[in-house]
């Protein structure tokens, strides 16, 4: 079975805070998505509020009909806002102030203790947890100690694979096929994003026990020629829709 997909609506409030106006409006961005197929939708609160917006976690967690995954840093800042709006579902990852998007996973080696504080915190709110992981043995290791009884799954970042070709792609798939497997079999959900297009989105479908993809630019990019619903559509059709 294909995995489920999340749209990222990160880049339609990017199109908006471009001008500060009240378009295109990121609710009628989801409602659009989840008409079309998309089993959710992820929004990435950053630190500098360069997108998505305080405001707009709120209006989603009232008009998102599937799950509501919110992306953002372990910060004593996000915490509050997670665990007042409670959305279905916490993604953290790394941030800094000046990349351009998230450019690596989680460090569990250094920052495990720190990130399974902030799991345990909003597992005990009753928000599933999910850790945004480069595919390495040695991360996945680390999640199968800091991760258990607090988070829930571990989103594997696909960026490598995504700027990779030939021989190098195949290996990157392979590397994450085998993160897949190991994060699996010590009991966590599989998840998948950053960067993947309609072109290289097939590998990382059918890795072994998917359970979604989340993916936001290609889509919103995509929406300008064709319209959102369109886009998610030709995505649903290259993942090979459940």
């Amino acid at each position: 079975m294909a995995p489920r997909l999340s749209v990222n609506v990160d880049h339609v409030a990017t199109l908006r805070q471009a001008r500060r106006a009240p378009y295109p409006d990121i609710v009628e961005a989801a409602r659009i998505a989840e008409d079309a197929g998309a089993s959710g939708i992820t929004a990435h609160l950053r630190g500098d509020r360069r997108h998505v917006q305080d405001a707009d976690l709120v209006a989603l967690r009232q008009s998102v009909r599937g799950k509501l995954n919110l992306e953002m840093a372990a910060s004593d800042e996000m915490l509050r806002i997670a665990l007042e709006v409670r959305p279905q579902q916490v993604s953290l990852v790394p941030e800094r102030p000046d990349e351009v998007t998230t450019e690596g996973g989680l460090d569990l080696l250094a920052h495990g203790e720190r990130l399974r504080e902030a799991a345990l915190r909003l597992r005990d709110a009753g928000i599933a947890v999910s850790l945004f992981l480069d595919p390495h043995p040695e991360q996945l290791e680390q999640l199968a100690e800091i991760g258990a009884g607090a988070v829930e799954g571990f989103e594997i970042n696909t960026d490598a694979y995504t700027r990779s070709s030939g021989l190098d792609s195949e290996l990157h798939v392979a590397g994450m096929r085998a993160a897949a497997e190991q994060g699996h079999a010590a009991g966590f959900l599989v998840y998948a994003g950053h960067g993947l297009t309609t072109t290289n989105v097939g590998p990382v479908a059918a890795l072994p026990n998917m359970e979604e993809l989340n993916i936001g630019h290609w889509l919103v990019s995509r929406a300008v020629f064709v319209g959102l619903g369109e886009a998610v559509r030709e995505m649903l059709a290259a993942m090979g829709a459940r």
